[in-house]
């Protein structure tokens, strides 16, 4: 089981501008490996503790925080991110550059939080679909624009994990909404990262 983020977890402001830069360059290489393209507007980042704990020792040092309330409701808000055995946890990125294409695309992808999934292998039963993390889905409350960024998990089954992890099996990663249907095929060493979350085998890399 992935164990949430505590106070002890994340280094005061000092102590992490001390670390900062190195820790910051494994992160990103780390993140390489997180970040799936699919299509041309939207990307997924799938998080782990790692991810989660840079965002909220990054938060902290942008907003000047540091009071331990203040540092607890940041993570209470991130924790939910993290994946548990079994699932993947991704941030959706709607990656829109202008006001104009906002106002094109928002509204047209109302439900795209559900219309996400793996699909492994040739068979519609290996079909791994999108649900929006709880509380965000209950944030939800225009039915006529989605937001630009989305909160995901995706349950595996067992049998599922395991052709996730089986060579000759592809994965693909596929959009199929009314307004917009894309797909990518994971490579290797996505899929190899992503399949610790999965096992529960992933390591968070050290800091400070």
């Amino acid at each position: 089981m992935t164990e949430p983020l505590t106070l002890d977890d994340v280094l005061d402001l000092r102590e992490y501008e001390r670390v900062r830069e190195a820790y910051r360059a494994q992160v990103i290489a780390r993140k390489r490996l997180r970040r799936v393209a699919l299509g041309p507007i939207m990307t997924l980042v799938f998080e782990c503790t790692d991810t989660v704990r840079f965002q909220v020792q990054e938060m902290a040092r942008v907003e000047k925080i540091l009071s331990d309330a203040a540092i607890q409701t940041e993570l209470n808000i991130y924790n939910r991110l993290l994946p548990q055995p079994g699932e993947l946890s991704a941030t959706l990125f709607i990656e829109l550059t202008s006001d104009g294409s906002m106002r094109d695309w928002l509204p047209r992808l109302v439900g795209i939080e559900r219309a996400i999934g793996f699909d492994i292998g040739s068979g519609t039963s290996d079909l791994v679909p999108s649900v929006p993390e709880a509380d965000h889905a209950a944030a939800l409350v225009r039915e006529s624009v989605t937001p630009a960024v989305h909160y995901l998990r995706f349950p595996f089954t067992p049998a599922q994990v395991e052709a996730f992890a089986d060579p000759a099996q592809e994965v693909v990663l596929r959009a199929q909404h009314r307004e917009y249907e894309a797909s990518t095929v994971l490579p290797q060493d996505i899929r190899a990262e992503l399949l610790g979350d999965l096992r529960d085998t992933t390591k968070p890399l050290p800091i400070g």
